[in-house]
Parts: C-alpha cells; sequence; structure tokens
C-alpha cells in the first residue's frame, strides 16, 4: 500500500495528539491504514424516519424518530440520578434519559426545535424510553442518511465522550483527504476479474458509508476474501518452504517388523479407512521430503493401531519412533497397548513419564541413546533437555491441541535431521478451520470405525428423570457393565448451583451400595489417581465418579453407560470426547446428558445436537458455529493468532476455499514470493492455473505479508 496509509493517525483532521493516545491505547488504532481497516461492528439502515405509533413489542432494533422535546426534567440523587426528556413526534409521545453528563445535555437541546433522535428504544413502565440517544438538529435539505456504521468503543472512550459519530467523522476525513486516491490495490487484477471483486478504495468507503445492503455486501465478501487469502499465502508459504528445506528420513522398505505384526499380530482386520491412511503416511515418508501429517479420527476410530504401524516403518528403517501423549494415564495406557502388539515381533518399547524412578530412568536413557529402545512412549518427560536418541525417526503426537506449540517443538530438535511428524486429534476439526489451523499439514481422516461397533444411544433426561436413569444404570450393572458418572465440579460451590463429584459420590454408594464405586479428579496424586483408575481397568471397581480427566485415554471396553452431570456446563467437542468413553465394545452403550430443565437457547440446540448424532464431524462443525474457532495458530489454545477482522471461519467456507485456491494460483505462478531454491507443489487436478504476476504487483504481495504477519512466529517447522 501507499506510504499514505503508514502515517501517523495524530495528522488526521480532527484527532492531534490528545485523541491519537486515546486510539492507540484502546483500540489499535495508529496509523491511517488502522482506521481504514477499524469497520464497523454492524450497520444501521437510516434510510427513513419512524412514527412512534410504529413501536411495537420489546426488542426493537436501533431506529430513528423525527420530532421535538416538549419538556427535561432531572429525577434522582447521586447515582441514581438521571435526565428525563420528554420527546414528541407530533402525535405521540415517548421518553428519552440520560445517566451521565447531565448537566451538558439538559442545556444542550431546546424544546421547539426539530431534532432527528436515534437509538434503541426499550420499553419501561408501559412507555417507550431510548436511553442516551444521538440526537441531530433537523434538516430538511438534507434526506435520511441510509445505512451507517456502527464501530465498537471501549468503557475508557465512551466515558471520555467518544461516539461512534465521532469515528464517523473520522473515517469520512480519512476518505475526503487527497492521499486516499494514491492507495493501491492489495490485490492482483488477475485476482480481481477472476473472482469479481469490488476495488479496494471502493470497498473502504463501502464498508463504512455504504450506499445500500447489496454494496456493503459486496465489499464486505472483498474484505473477507483479501484477509482470508493473506492467510492462505502465509500459511501455505510456510507449508512449501517447509517442504523444500527439510529433507526428511528415507523410508525405503516396509521390512520383517512390520509385515510380522501384519501378518501373524493383528488382532483384528483393518478398516478401509486405516488402510488408506496407512498407505498416504508410507507415500510421504519414502519422498524424502519430511512428513508433516495430521491424522483425525473420531473416538475409538483405530488411531492408535494406525500410529504404531507407522512406527514399526521406522523401526524396519533403522530408526526410533517416540510417541507423546498429555497425560499419564493417556501415556499408560498407550504404552501397555503398544507393549502388548510389540513383544510378540521383538521390538523393544519403554515408558518414560514424570513419574518414572531414577534408576528406570536411567536406563531408558542408556536404550534411547544407544538405540536399544526402539519405541518410547511418554508425556512431557521426552522432552527434556537430558532426553537423547540414538537416531528418532518419526515423532507421534496425541490429542496434540493439549500441548504447546513450543513443547512440540522442542521433540522435533532431538536429531539434527528432523523425524518425520505425525500429529492425532480425536477431535474432529471443520474443513474451514483445519484449512487455517493445520494448513501447512497435510491431513488424514479415518471416517470408518471398526465392524461390531453399535452407535452410543445418547438421552437428554433432567433431574425428574433420575429414577429413569438410575433403573437403567442398575440393569447394566445387573448385566456385568461398568458406568461412568461425571461432574463439573470436584467440591461444593455456594455460587455455582452445580452438582459435584463429592456429593455424587456419596449418593452413588449409597443408591448402588452392592458395588464398588471409585472416584478420579484432577487435584489427587498421581499414585492415587492411578490406583482409583486401575480398580476400574481391572474390573473390581464397577462405578467411576469422575471430572473430566477421564475426557481421554481411558478404555474399559466393558464400560457402556456415560451419565454426564450439568451437560449443558460442557461444550460440544468435550460431550463428544466424553461420550467416546463407552461405545468400545460390542454391546450396546448409552450417553446420558443431565441436564437442567430452563436451559436457555444454544445451550438447548447443543444438547439436542448430542442427541441427534454421533458424527465428531457434524459436531465440530456446530461446535464451531456455537463458540468461535478459538486459536488458530499461536501457542496458546485461545484467541486468533491472525486476528480476523471480517472474516467468521464458522461462516465463511466457501470464501475460504475461493481464498485457498487463488493463494496457491498466485504461489505456483510466482516463484520470487517464494524463497531461493524453494519449489511449489503442482497444481491438482481442477485447480485454477497457476497465475503470474510481476513488477509492483510482487512489491505490493510480499509487502501485504510483512505488515500483516510480522508479529507471528513461524511455527511451521514445528505444527
Amino acid at each position: 500500500m501507499s506510504r499514505f496509509l503508514d502515517t501517523e493517525i495524530k495528522f488526521l483532521k480532527g484527532v492531534g495528539d490528545a485523541r491519537a493516545k486515546v486510539l492507540a491505547s484502546e483500540i489499535g488504532v495508529v496509523t491511517f491504514r488502522d482506521l481504514l481497516y477499524y469497520f464497523p461492528y454492524r450497520h444501521i439502515d437510516r434510510s427513513r424516519f419512524y412514527s412512534i405509533a410504529e413501536l411495537q413489542g420489546t426488542d426493537l432494533p436501533a431506529l430513528q424518530i423525527k420530532g421535538r422535546f416538549i419538556s427535561f426534567n432531572v429525577e434522582g440523587e447521586g447515582a441514581r440520578k438521571r435526565l428525563k426528556g420528554v420527546f414528541s413526534d407530533g402525535r405521540r409521545m415517548m421518553e428519552t434519559v440520560w445517566f451521565s453528563k447531565i448537566n451538558t445535555f439538559a442545556t444542550a437541546y431546546k424544546p421547539g426545535v426539530d431534532y432527528v433522535i436515534f437509538g434503541k428504544p426499550s420499553f419501561y413502565r408501559n412507555v417507550y424510553s431510548i436511553p442516551h440517544p444521538e440526537v441531530e438538529a433537523f434538516d430538511p435539505s438534507k434526506p435520511p442518511t441510509g445505512f451507517r456504521g456502527v464501530y465498537s468503543l471501549t468503557e475508557t472512550m465512551r466515558k471520555k465522550g467518544y461516539t461512534t459519530r465521532l469515528l464517523q467523522n473520522l473515517v469520512s476525513n480519512l476518505l475526503s483527504h487527497p492521499g486516499f486516491s494514491s492507495i493501491e490495490d492489495t490485490l492482483p487484477a488477475e485476482l480481481m476479474v477472476h473472482y469479481n471483486l469490488m476495488p479496494l478504495k471502493e470497498a473502504f468507503r463501502q464498508m463504512h458509508f455504504p450506499d445500500n445492503a447489496q454494496k456493503l455486501q459486496k465489499a464486505t465478501e472483498r474484505m473477507k476474501f483479501e484477509e482470508l487469502f493473506y492467510v492462505e499465502m502465509h500459511i501455505l508459504r510456510y507449508s512449501m518452504e517447509r517442504g523444500s528445506k527439510l529433507p526428511g528420513f528415507v523410508f525405503s522398505k516396509i521390512g520383517d517388523k512390520f509385515n510380522g505384526f501384519y501378518f501373524n499380530v493383528l488382532p483384528f482386520e483393518l478398516t478401509g479407512a486405516q488402510k488408506r491412511v496407512l498407505k498416504e503416511i508410507r507415500g510421504d515418508m519414502k519422498t524424502g521430503r519430511q512428513m508433516n501429517r495430521l491424522l483425525q479420527g473420531d473416538v475409538g476410530s483405530g488411531k492408535t493401531m494406525v500410529a504404531f504401524m507407522s512406527m514399526l516403518m521406522a523401526v524396519d528403517n533403522n530408526c526410533q519412533a517416540a510417541l507423546m501423549a498429555p497425560t499419564e494415564i493417556l501415556a499408560q495406557q498407550h504404552f501397555s497397548t503398544i507393549k502388548q502388539w510389540a513383544e510378540p515381533i521383538g521390538v523393544n518399547v519403554a515408558l518414560l513419564t514424570g513419574s518414572t524412578r531414577t534408576a528406570a530412568r536411567r536406563e531408558i536413557h542408556e536404550g534411547l541413546l544407544s538405540g536399544g529402545i526402539d519405541i518410547i512412549v511418554g508425556t512431557h518427560a521426552l522432552i527434556e533437555e537430558n532426553v537423547k536418541f540414538h537416531m528418532l525417526g518419526l515423532a507421534v503426537i496425541d490429542e496434540q491441541h493439549r500441548f504447546g506449540v513450543a513443547q512440540r517443538g522442542k521433540l522435533w530438535h532431538k536429531n539434527e535431521r528432523v523425524p518425520h511428524v505425525l500429529v492425532m486429534t480425536a477431535t474432529p476439526i471443520p474443513r474451514t478451520l483445519a484449512m487455517t489451523v493445520y494448513g501447512d499439514l497435510d491431513v488424514s481422516v479415518i471416517d470408518e470405525l471398526p465392524p461390531g461397533r453399535k452407535p452410543i444411544t445418547t438421552l437428554l433426561r433432567y433431574d425428574s428423570n433420575r429414577l429413569e436413569v438410575d433403573r437403567l444404570i442398575y440393569s447394566q450393572l445387573r448385566e456385568g457393565r461398568q458406568i461412568y458418572i461425571v461432574y463439573p465440579l470436584i467440591s461444593e460451590n455456594d455460587k455455582l448451583e452445580l452438582k459435584s463429584l463429592e456429593e455424587g459420590y456419596k449418593r452413588t454408594c449409597d443408591t448402588f451400595h452392592g458395588y464398588r464405586v471409585c472416584f478420579v479428579h484432577g487435584k489427587m496424586k498421581p499414585e492415587e489417581k492411578d490406583h482409583q483408575m486401575d480398580l476400574f481397568v481391572r474390573g473390581e471397581a464397577r462405578i467411576m465418579v469422575a471430572t473430566t480427566v477421564i475426557e481421554v485415554g481411558v478404555n474399559v471396553p466393558n464400560a457402556s453407560v456415560m451419565v454426564i452431570e450439568n451437560a449443558e456446563r460442557f461444550g460440544l467437542s468435550q460431550l463428544h470426547q466424553l461420550r467416546g468413553r463407552v461405545g468400545r465394545g460390542a454391546d450396546q452403550s448409552y450417553c446420558v446428558l443431565m441436564g437442567k430443565a430452563k436451559s436457555g437457547g444454544d445451550t438447548k440446540k447443543r444438547l439436542a445436537i448430542m442427541t441427534e448424532t454421533t458424527d465428531g464431524f457434524l459436531i465440530s462443525e456446530a461446535d464451531m458455529k456455537i463458540r468461535g474457532p478459538g486459536d488458530m495458530e499461536g501457542t496458546q489454545q485461545s484467541g486468533l493468532a491472525f486476528n480476523l477482522k471480517v472474516a467468521d471461519l464458522a461462516r465463511d467456507g466457501q470464501i475460504l476455499t475461493r481464498a485457498r485456491e487463488a493463494a496457491l494460483a498466485i504461489l505456483r505462478g510466482t516463484p520470487s514470493l517464494l524463497s531461493p531454491g524453494c519449489v511449489a507443489t503442482a497444481p491438482a487436478p481442477g485447480d485454477i492455473a497457476p497465475i503470474a504476476v510481476s513488477g509492483r504487483s510482487v512489491e505490493v504481495l510480499a509487502n501485504e505479508l510483512r505488515l500483516r504477519f510480522s508479529k507471528t512466529i513461524d511455527w511451521s517447522q514445528i505444527s
């Protein structure tokens, strides 16, 4: 963009030093560019005047009314003091009310003068009232102004007298500045034509002061496309550079370990999805390019088997493999499963966690360094400085979203040559989110459950149905099954009307007194937690009362009922994960969501989705629409590292798809945007043809990428 947009905001007409400090500290507006991209969060139709007689109901939009103030009156004392005005449109009357700057407003407006008031009416004591309306003198020569943007203001700004009108005036001054005409478009002309996009300067005008709804929509689509185009350019460029710069181990053969397991030990037939994913992984690991693959699979779909067989490929090629899990419980479970599979084929497996004793830890360190240990399963203990490998060829990360990016990176750097990377998640990721969060990873999906698994029956019940739920539990206990009961809290909390594990444990023991009950929560000492968990795994305890520590890493095929108390307190993905603790055997299983009878709209919608489908991908799409996309690239798991201003990943999937294909076309056709020696991926069938841009267009693209992402960390080699 032009240097004009880099101008400090204090030099804009109407700003100055004092306002510039407030704009910078409160809403991050430092330059002309920042103000142009500070779009209204909504737009209001001010194309007509309403009459007071038209006001009906209690949920009215903001609107404008022409008329006169009849009188003003100050009421109340101290903090309850307020200015009340009576306003008439010539036929009926309503109220206006101000709770601050009372003396200012009491003298600002004169009875008998024509004004236009604007705001959102409320209905109180049988009277319509607009609190703190916008008020301007009526000018008969000026018709209603059409659409007007409403800007987000902080409380500090409001207290200092900043209003939407002030922001509108500042933006208007910027749009009429002589330098505005020098702004260059941020998108190449080829994309503008191909996707029929509104030019940038026109889009700025229409975003802030739209002529009509249609032009506002076109401007919004343009800005969403631009934003997502640069996000995808950023991700794809790093992905291509990583692929070119990072050579991987060449796993040229499928050897005795893999074949011995597949033909002699494998306890069941692989599903078609598992075979397909193994073929994709095999294809990656024999190319000489470092594999960086995301493996998605719903709970119980067989990801661990795929991971183990991938690790055997590493072992067959004289390398080691590591599997890192987020909790000791999950690591121990993986170790137990993998050891059982590995022993018959002579593969040495070890477990390293925070609880590993010093002597055993020393032996493991020596075995890893000498190459005597083929596969290591562990927790964060694997990334400690003193853990060194003879030759780590494959790193598998389970439930990878539970690790910070920097933590994962430590595992990648255990060798001079970066290992192949397989990250796994049982939380299905919506396609639009996967294209951004994991845009630099190849994605494999296990979308098929092993044969013989019956769909879990999910029931929504309330306290009034408690006896019915108890009868279900009794019937399953009599058939020899086991039960989970999950609570949101450990102890009772007076401020929260939620059931707690402590009271739930007592009730469960009293109600089902003929059966042993164990309990697990996050504040227990590891050894006590392991003991309680072991009671359940061995079947000595028939009921486990727990918090969400059992969300991942507990595999008891005999468990057939999951009861989730205060289910309204959990997100969809978490409910789906908890439900996945049952249904792991051949028997019919049940998930009972104990909800609050008077739950709100979103909550009812969330719980209804759980009863309607067990498809994790449908659930994840719904979850993102309700809760938002969450973290995209940063080390924290909340907030958007790319700071999307207009695009919404939950709703703009089509625009994202077009933006990604455009970014690919530009990168494939314009090698100068990539590092020297980097080769762009070849187009796939159906992709749009590579687009070559040159000269000033390349400079603009490179500059935009720098401006937008200079503060983000390049995690592409480790995520």
